[in-house]
């Protein structure tokens, strides 16, 4: 294939990083360089010899530089295929010059409308016109152009055109997918963004057409089983700190099943408040605590289930302390994986030191940590997806009611608030028991909820007495407030909402047992 020699290239870009980098280098191997506005003004600062699209064409930008590269002379330029004697001709008549190199990337129409405040008219002005023409003319014509999109692009350009002062078939292909893939994203993203709008006109935060662009970020070992294949995708419109974008400091490649405890470990410890700790393990908390230093909650939440805390995923929403890494390193506590927003030297040091931590135990450092994303989540059911809004705002206890003659202690409250924030993140029907601000029983994904109050009981034992309950959802019976009184629970916290509220009231009062509803129910699925 016939690849010509880059003498001239355009640039028009809003992202400025590497750039004058990359045109020094491209003028040092004698390209000449066309270039337009900001662009223009930031290489003639820096030195490099450039002309002006509009001085070339003939037509001035105009309307607030809305119309600038739409022309013949450049899109003829991009567009000419070199092997046509009719197209160079062409070329000739007209006195147009031929761009093989075409340096673009897009106004931030993502970054913008990312903004909580954008008003609409703001994100209207950030649409890019001239950028994707420019882009989609020089990617079609890829058997003879080069189009470069990202900074990251830059220097495999800039080295080809030193040696060999043109690119090659394969780089154009693949710089052309890259660009067809980045207009496709772009384009997505302002009919997302007006679909939302539009939905928000009509009381609704969904769109009538859900368009998805995600990235693939890496080929997975293997899926919940050895004999699935799996991989990881980033979503590009992503905000806020997650496992997509955190660093991995130590060991070995994350699996499928490591990714989703992460995912939980992260989501329940960003609700804690203070110190806090998670133990996940297959996907539901079995130990968790906030307590006054890290310390402290690493080891409560390790307490409320040894057992099943072997070979389980931790969480923690502060920095990772030394003396947090040596209590995780004592002979008998395996670990799989840790997530925290930042680790100190010595806690690094400890961790990565220790020969079975060192060659396994995989550490990701996510940054600082934020409750309440709001971000919608997605699950694939056969022949299509269901869409809703993430549960993770906090609730608000001004809002709950004491339905019983007792009241709760101080004490009693401070637990239940806990145990409210940890039974949102076990799986249904869920049922948490909890105790000076640590999980000490849990009973997750039963069909019946008073085999879960049975369960979360069993496994406390003697810790039992003296905890509260949380339910996610009501008690259709009382014969869950029986168990727990049996059991010695203190306090019990739930959603309310039975036809037999007033009999489950009944048997709290009988037993004297305060009780709260929250008025809302946090099943998980």
């Amino acid at each position: 294939m016939f690849s010509p020699v880059i003498e001239r290239c355009l640039i028009s870009v809003s992202d400025k990083r590497g750039l004058a980098e990359f045109a020094r280098g491209l003028g040092e191997a004698g390209v000449e360089i066309f270039s337009t506005g900001g662009t223009r003004r930031l290489l003639e600062q820096e030195g490099i010899a450039v002309r002006d699209v509009s001085d070339y064409t003939g037509f001035p930008e105009m309307m607030d530089g809305r119309l600038k590269t739409l022309h013949p002379k450049v899109h003829g330029g991009i567009l000419c295929r070199h092997d046509r004697p009719d197209d160079m001709a062409a070329l000739a008549d007209h006195q147009i010059l031929a761009f093989p190199l075409v340096v673009v990337n897009l106004y931030p129409f993502e970054s913008t409308v990312a903004r909580p405040d954008v008003t609409l008219s703001e994100a209207i002005e950030q649409i890019d016109i001239g950028g994707p023409t420019l882009i989609r003319a020089a990617a079609k014509n890829h058997a003879f152009t080069t189009v470069a999109t990202d900074p990251a692009q830059y220097e495999q350009i800039l080295q080809e055109v030193r040696q060999e002062g043109r690119t090659t078939a394969a780089l154009r292909r693949q710089l052309a997918l890259a660009a067809f893939r980045r207009t496709a994203q772009y384009d997505r993203a302002i009919s997302d963004y007006l679909a939302t709008a539009t939905a928000a006109d009509a009381e609704t935060p969904f769109p009538d057409q859900l368009q998805l662009s995600l990235v693939r970020r890496a080929s997975l070992r293997y899926g919940e089983n050895p004999h699935q294949q799996a991989a990881l995708y980033a979503d590009p419109t992503s905000s806020g700190n997650n496992l997509v974008t955190a660093r991995q400091l130590n060991g070995k490649e994350l699996s499928y099943n490591n990714l989703l405890d992460l995912d939980s470990a992260l989501a329940i410890v960003s609700l804690l408040p203070a110190a806090g700790a998670v133990v996940i393990k297959h996907n539901n908390p079995c130990g968790a605590a906030v307590a006054e230093r890290q310390v402290e909650a690493a080891r409560l939440a390790f307490e409320g289930d040894p057992v099943s805390a072997f070979g389980s995923v931790l969480g923690f929403n502060q920095p990772l302390e030394g003396e947090t890494a040596e209590l995780l390193v004592e002979p008998g506590k395996f670990v799989e994986a840790i997530v925290a927003p930042s680790y100190h030297d010595q806690a690094l040091q400890i961790l990565t030191t220790r020969p079975k931590w060192k060659a396994n135990v995989r550490l990701l450092e996510v940054g600082p940590l934020a409750a309440g994303s709001s971000e919608r989540q997605i699950r694939q059911i056969a022949g299509g997806l269901l869409v809703q809004q993430a549960d993770d705002q906090p609730d608000e206890p001004d809002e709950w009611k004491i339905v019983t003659q007792r009241q709760p202690s101080d004490a009693q409250l401070a637990d239940l608030r806990f145990a409210w924030t940890m039974v949102r993140s076990v799986k249904s029907n869920a049922i948490v028991l909890c105790k000076d601000r640590g999980l000490c029983g849990v009973g997750a994904g039963q069909m019946s909820r008073v085999d879960a109050v049975e369960i979360a009981i069993r496994k406390a034992g003697q810790r039992a007495v003296g905890s509260v309950l949380a339910s996610d959802a009501f008690f259709p019976f009382p014969d869950s407030i029986q168990a727990a009184a049996t059991a010695g629970i203190s306090a019990l916290i739930q959603p309310g909402g039975s036809r037999r509220d007033e009999e489950v009231i009944a048997a709290c009062d009988q037993r004297q047992l305060p009780m709260i509803f929250t008025g809302r129910r946090h099943f998980k699925h």
